[in-house]
């Protein structure tokens, strides 16, 4: 079960990274939406993100009433996302391997019971 959710937030992680990599002034309400989190969870995230130095941010204004956030994925980001989305293909690779031979076992039970029915 641990295993499950750290393999939920390396996924989130990684949507993070990938959003930020796409479009630096999302707001968080944006970012939340698209790695499909909450917006508490998506600015903590993002919090911690840029605390451990894989994201930076400035501020720029819009207009003279709004001050947004640009972000950025530093150095160590563009390491992490790597590793990340490494870790994130193996596993894909793994469950879509495992779930073609449970296909291939099906699909050949199936076609052994409509041969013995053939045959009776």
């Amino acid at each position: 079960m641990a295993s499950r959710q750290k393999e939920h937030q390396e996924h989130a992680r990684l949507r993070v990274f990938q959003q930020v990599s796409k479009s630096p002034q999302m707001t968080t309400r944006k970012l939340a939406q698209e790695v499909g989190i909450s917006n508490g969870s998506a600015y903590y995230l993002l919090i911690s993100l840029i605390d451990k130095g894989y994201i930076e941010y400035s501020k720029f204004k819009l207009n003279s009433k709004k001050i947004k956030y640009s972000y950025l994925l530093t150095p160590k980001g563009i390491r992490e996302k790597s590793i990340l989305t490494r870790k994130f293909l193996t596993i894909k690779k793994q469950e879509y391997e495992a779930l073609r031979n449970e296909i291939d076992s099906i699909e050949r039970v199936k076609d052994n019971k409509y041969k013995e029915s053939d045959e009776k």
